[in-house]
């Protein structure tokens, strides 16, 4: 036990100590936070630019007084002939179109837009939103209807989604916080297996080729090498993950206080569908607050360091197994990708199959099987999961981490010490049958 404690934290103090690790570990939120910025920043730049202008050529007579002008488009109408509105759009590089509406256009239902380059997709809907209005008021005058009063017909259908506890009280379900929850999660986990999962791989590549794992090999047996550098690899992951997620806090909040204050987000972003979003959710007495505590959060936490240490040591044994057998991470590509296609599966379905239907027979045997339960139980945990599930869950994630341990402790005992000899399975199977 002392020897896997020296080599945990011989582990542990080397990488952490690196110039790479404290670079990484700033530069990373630094980074996430300026895309953040940038994204905004681009955004906003870009509907600031895509504002078009279009000279109306109304061969219908009637059309050009209804369009309004908004702060996407600015209609204008001219008595220019339509060939010298197409000489000045040549000469015109700008964000201009010339839109003509046939004499025909209540039957045919069609126009053209005329543009010097591909005409803005965001140009093109708004000219389109208006005239579809424009057509459908005319068919309900014709129709003897009051267009104000069709308009002021209130057809929005508020839904108060509440879930029954087991003492039979009501409360409010909130399934889109425990969506954003349960697919964010996945996310996160999907990347922190696989990232430190592979740090342990090219870990031991690295010794195993630089001969360093004879002279250590010597002092030390197999098993307790494998288990201290896995242990050791997931403390720095760890240290690392609690201080990318602290920074990006600090950062975020910094960055939105300075950046964007709530003058200019209310100025620059509100719209007329959000003031509407808000008047919905005004009424159904919606609030972060309130949705954010029907979350259990103490239930979530404790459920993310299970699941996640659990499938970490699941995950890195196999990654264990797989540098110990293989000269270099070129060669290792053929067995990480069977090894990691259960989690990627998972992942990919977290989106859809799981936060569509978290208590369905798929979501539910995703959870029980070790390979797929990381990600699929933290998914499925924000929907409310009894305890006797988690429970099975995390007794099975440990029973498979002890006996994948014990699998791949089997393989790199042998292909540790293994050189120039081209791995396959069917070697590996060889290697698993060797007696100690």
């Amino acid at each position: 036990m002392n020897k896997i404690i020296l080599i945990i934290k011989r582990e542990y103090l080397s990488r952490v100590k690196k110039k790479s690790f404290l670079l990484t570990t700033f530069l990373v939120p630094l980074f996430f936070i300026g895309m953040y910025v940038g994204i905004f920043y681009l955004t906003k730049k870009s509907f600031e630019d895509s504002h078009a202008i279009v000279h109306i050529v109304d061969q219908e007579g009637t059309i050009a007084p209804k369009l309004k002008s908004n702060k996407n488009i600015t209609y204008n109408t001219s008595d220019i002939g339509l060939q010298e509105q197409i000489e000045l759009l040549k000469a015109d590089n700008d964000n201009t179109n010339v839109l003509i509406i046939p004499a025909d256009f209540y039957s045919s239902q069609s126009i053209e837009l005329l543009s010097s380059g591909k005409p803005n997709m965001t140009t093109q809907g708004e000219v389109k939103s208006q005239l579809r209005d424009i057509i459908r008021n005319e068919h309900y005058i014709k129709m003897g209807l009051n267009v104000d009063s069709i308009r002021n017909i209130n057809d929005n259908i508020y839904i108060s989604a509440k879930e029954v506890t087991e003492t039979g009280d009501a409360k409010e379900s909130h399934t889109e916080v425990a969506m954003g929850i349960g697919m964010a999660l996945s996310i996160l986990i999907y990347l922190s297996l696989f990232l430190y999962g592979a740090q342990v791989m090219r870990g031991i590549i690295e010794e195993k080729t630089s001969r360093i794992v004879e002279v250590v090999i010597s002092s030390v047996k197999p098993f307790q090498l494998m288990m201290g550098k896995i242990i050791g690899i997931g403390l720095v992951g760890i240290t690392q993950f609690a201080l990318w997620i602290l920074l990006s806090v600090a950062l975020a909040s910094v960055a939105s206080t300075l950046l964007f204050n709530e003058k200019d987000l209310t100025n620059q972003m509100a719209t007329q569908s959000m003031q509407e979003n808000q008047m919905v959710m005004a009424s159904q007495g919606f609030n972060i607050m309130g949705a954010l505590a029907s979350i259990n959060f103490g239930e979530l936490i404790v459920c993310f360091f299970i699941f996640f240490l659990g499938g970490y040591f699941l995950y890195s044994a196999l990654f264990a197994a797989v540098g110990s057998a293989v000269d270099s991470e070129t060669e290792a590509t053929q067995f990480t990708m069977p090894i990691t296609m259960p989690l990627l599966l998972t992942y990919i379905l977290s989106f859809g199959v799981l936060v569509n239907d978290p208590h369905g027979p798929i979501a539910t045997w995703l959870s029980f099987i070790p390979f797929t339960s990381p990600i699929a139980m933290l998914v499925r945990v924000p929907f409310g999961v009894p305890i006797w599930q988690i429970a099975l869950s995390s007794a099975l994630l440990i029973g498979g981490f002890v006996l994948t341990t014990w699998f791949a402790g089997r393989i790199y005992r042998v292909g540790i010490l293994m050189y120039g000899k081209k791995a396959s399975i069917k070697e590996l199977i060889k290697w698993f049958k060797y007696k100690s």
